[in-house]
């Protein structure tokens, strides 16, 4: 930890925008330096209101509204002496006189305002489709407490049947679920051939079967083109195949934008991928102003390059930084990040950090991937619930690029752990050495973490290597361990049939000049098999990661 120096003395600190980044930059600012002048100038009605929160709002899940404001005007000035003006715009920032010009949204009255440091914090504001261009009057984002009461609204009338949302994302599916919970049918449109595009497609397609099952109509890859209308709402929604899905109400999540528009106005540099470049203590391009939470480009981990990344947690932190360095002129740096993203989808968590396969080929970088199924506790124990953990690696060192889980309880901790592992470079071997916490009702002697980790080692080890469950298997001597009940649900065709406890005594029926591929249900019965061939001189087997459970998420059979 730097030390923060001494606090620079009457210092007027001025922070355009409150809710994460803004208020954590204010707050931080008042506790290295009690004397600076710190005041925050919020667009909307409310300086600081738990954004993600609100459909759980809707849903009815979190029943008082209230709870989701997180700090008042009264707190910040009573507890920090931190002045807030709401409903105020800032329109623009002169530099060279260090001001900017305030705009009262109540008033219409304009006024300018001095600062010493400036800390923007305007976040991000969500897309608008070109068929939802005006908005019609039953379509609504999910963005502030406003849109919020304006969605409530017109699910409390009663007159809500039928609802659409567009955006797979996890906001969207949030907002599915909640919908769902108030007896609304609902159905999710995205643009894209899967739900939540930060997931390859296998785990992707776990969440979307889960999402049939509760009912939930599902368009993929067929985007909205027009709404039909009727006076000021719109009535239906037209799809790109043509096809027509009554509307009551539109709840839109097609993603977001930055709001750089007052950095762009006052010259401030702009990175490729459209959002304010940052050095490591959000300093701008004007050593004066820094830039905080989903308006700035900031480096991930694993890929070394900046881009977008609006969650909460990188936000808070950033404003954490920009807050200690404007009033004290040093801080720690913000370290890179990963984005580390979870969903509670029905019964389902879904879960991911660091990069995914497209990513990683998109950047030509070699890997590797092992998947395993676990429990999420000892499963002797009462209540343990199953996940899919994925993982991706280095073939050269195992160093860990990414990982991904769908499951019950347990999901959330264990990508967390993987997050954290890979923020400091590890590897999977140093993965697999892990001391975790272990007692039945928690987790398991071999967590899923090893699990996974002991995968890659094997992997990595040839032993034996890991075949992809999308590979095509034709032209190979696949060898099914599975009993025959397992075979008749999820048929293998063209594959050797030896049931693994059949399979020291049975194994001489193989060819060993053949490359080999074993398969069970989720990969375990499969690696024994596979340690017996290679133990008995066959030089060419893998294991079918993640087993049949996956391998029938693709769609493929034996070809």
């Amino acid at each position: 930890m730097p030390d923060l120096g001494k606090p620079i003395q009457k210092l007027k600190i001025l922070v355009i925008g409150g809710v994460a980044g803004g208020a954590s930059a204010a707050t931080r600012a008042r506790r290295v330096n009690a004397d600076a002048e710190i005041t925050i100038i919020e667009k909307g009605p409310v300086v600081s209101f738990a954004n993600c929160g609100l459909p759980y709002h809707v849903g009815g899940e979190i029943p008082n509204r209230q709870s989701l404001i997180v700090a008042k005007r009264e707190l910040f000035w009573n507890r920090f002496r931190i002045a807030i003006q709401t409903q105020t715009e800032v329109t623009s920032i002169d530099r060279n006189d260090k001001t900017v010009t305030v705009t009262n949204l109540e008033t219409n009255e304009s006024s300018i305002l001095s600062y010493d440091r400036l800390i923007i914090a305007t976040g991000a504001e969500p897309n608008v489709p070109a068929y939802c261009k005006p908005m019609p009057g039953n379509a609504f984002h999910l963005w502030t407490l406003n849109d919020m009461d304006r969605v409530l609204e017109k699910v409390n009338n009663g007159k809500v049947a039928h609802a659409v949302v567009v955006g797979g994302g996890f906001v969207g599916l949030e907002v599915v679920e909640q919908l769902h919970r108030r007896g609304i049918h609902v159905t999710l449109v995205e643009r894209n051939p899967q739900v939540l595009t930060r997931l390859d497609p296998i785990f992707a397609r776990m969440i979307e079967n889960h999402l049939a099952s509760k009912s939930i109509a599902l368009q993929l890859g067929n985007p909205i083109v027009s709404l039909k209308m009727e006076g000021n709402d719109a009535n239906a929604a037209v799809l790109a195949d043509g096809s027509e899905i009554p509307v009551d109400l539109l709840v839109v999540g097609a993603g977001v934008t930055p709001r750089i528009a007052l950095a762009q106005q006052c010259g401030l540099s702009i990175g490729e991928k459209g959002g304010v470049q940052v050095n490591d203590f959000m300093q701008t391009s004007d050593p004066n102003i820094y830039a905080v939470g989903d308006i700035v480009e900031y480096e991930n981990a694993v890929s070394k390059e900046r881009g977008l990344n609006p969650l909460a947690g990188p936000a808070n932190r950033s404003g954490r930084i920009a807050g200690a360095h404007a009033a004290c002129g040093s801080s720690e740096r913000m370290g890179p990040v990963l984005g580390t993203s979870i969903v509670r989808v029905f019964d389902l968590t879904a879960a991911c950090t660091g990069l995914n396969e497209k990513q990683l080929q998109s950047r030509r970088t070699e890997f590797r991937t092992a998947i395993v199924q676990a429990a999420s506790h000892a499963s002797y124990f009462p209540g343990a619930q199953s996940m899919q953990l994925k993982l991706l690696y280095s073939p050269h060192d195992g160093k860990i690029f990414g990982a991904q889980a769908v499951g019950g309880e347990g999901v959330d901790k264990r990508i967390d752990v993987i997050a954290t592992a890979i923020f400091f470079s590890a590897t999977v071997y140093q993965l697999s050495q892990l001391d975790l916490a272990y007692a039945p009702p928690f987790g398991s002697a071999k967590d899923p973490i090893h699990m996974a980790a002991f995968t890659a080692c094997n992997d990595l080890a040839n032993l034996p290597k890991l075949k992809l469950p999308t590979a095509d298997l034709s032209g190979l001597q696949v060898v099914d361990v599975r009993t025959a009940t397992e075979r008749e649900k999820l048929p293998l065709p063209n594959a050797i049939a030896i049931e693994i406890d059949e399979f020291p005594s049975k194994m001489d029926q193989l060819n060993p000049a053949l490359e080999t591929v074993i398969v069970c249900h989720s990969g375990k019965r499969a690696h024994i098999a596979a340690s017996w061939l290679r133990a008995s001189g066959f030089s060419n087997v893998s294991n079918l990661t993640g087993g049949m459970s996956i391998r029938s998420l693709t769609g493929k059979g034996n070809g």
